[in-house]
C-alpha cells in the first residue's frame, strides 16, 4: 500500500476541527485491491475530516464512474455513482475493527483511508450494471435480440441439443 501514500492523514499533526482532502481515483487505486468489483473508474473524493478530542469522524463523499460490462448486453459501459459513507474512529486502548467503528491508539500518528475510502465506493456500487443508467447507451442489438427470442424462434432455429434429447425419450 506504499503506492497509496497519498491517503495517510496525519494524525499526530493536524489541530482540533474539520480538515479537507481531495483524492482523485483511478484505475492504479482499484488494483491495489484484490478482487475489486470495480477494475477501472474514475472519481474524485472529497474527505471530511473531523477531529475531536475523544473521537475523528471521517466524511467520504465521492462522484464518478466506473467502467463495466453490462449485465445484459455485455457492452462495455461507464455508470455514474456518487456518494457519501461516514466512519467514526474512536480511540481505545487496543487498535481493532468493528463493523462501524474503528478504534485506535491514542499514540497512533497516521491513519490510511485508503481502504476506507475504496469500502466506500463499493458500498455505493448499483447491483445491476445495465445500460440504462447512462444516458445514449451502447446496447448490442445482436445480444438484445438473442436475449428476446421466444421459444417459437427457438424451435424454428432447430437446436441440435434438444433434437437429441427429444430422440432419446423416444429411444427409452
Amino acid at each position: 500500500m506504499e503506492a497509496l501514500k497519498e491517503f495517510i492523514i496525519p494524525i499526530e499533526g493536524l489541530s482540533i476541527g474539520v480538515h479537507q482532502f481531495d483524492f482523485q481515483i483511478d484505475k492504479e487505486f482499484f488494483d491495489h485491491f484484490e478482487n475489486a468489483p470495480v477494475e477501472d473508474g474514475n472519481f474524485m473524493m472529497q474527505l471530511h475530516f473531523d477531529k475531536r478530542p475523544d473521537m475523528l469522524v471521517l466524511t467520504f463523499e465521492f462522484t464518478g464512474t466506473f467502467l463495466v460490462d453490462c449485465d445484459r448486453c455485455l457492452e462495455a459501459i461507464n455508470i455514474p455513482v456518487q456518494g457519501n459513507q461516514q466512519l467514526l474512529v474512536k480511540y481505545s486502548d487496543k487498535a481493532t475493527e468493528d463493523a462501524e467503528i474503528v478504534y485506535i491508539t491514542k499514540d497512533t500518528p497516521l491513519l490510511n483511508v485508503a481502504k476506507y475510502a475504496y469500502e466506500s465506493i463499493c458500498l455505493n456500487l448499483p447491483i445491476t450494471k445495465v445500460c440504462d443508467a447512462i444516458d445514449n447507451p451502447p446496447c448490442n442489438e445482436n445480444m438484445l435480440d438473442y436475449l428476446n427470442r421466444t421459444d417459437e424462434e427457438d424451435e424454428k432455429a432447430g437446436n441440435p441439443i434438444w433434437e437429441a434429447l427429444k430422440n432419446f425419450k423416444k429411444d427409452n
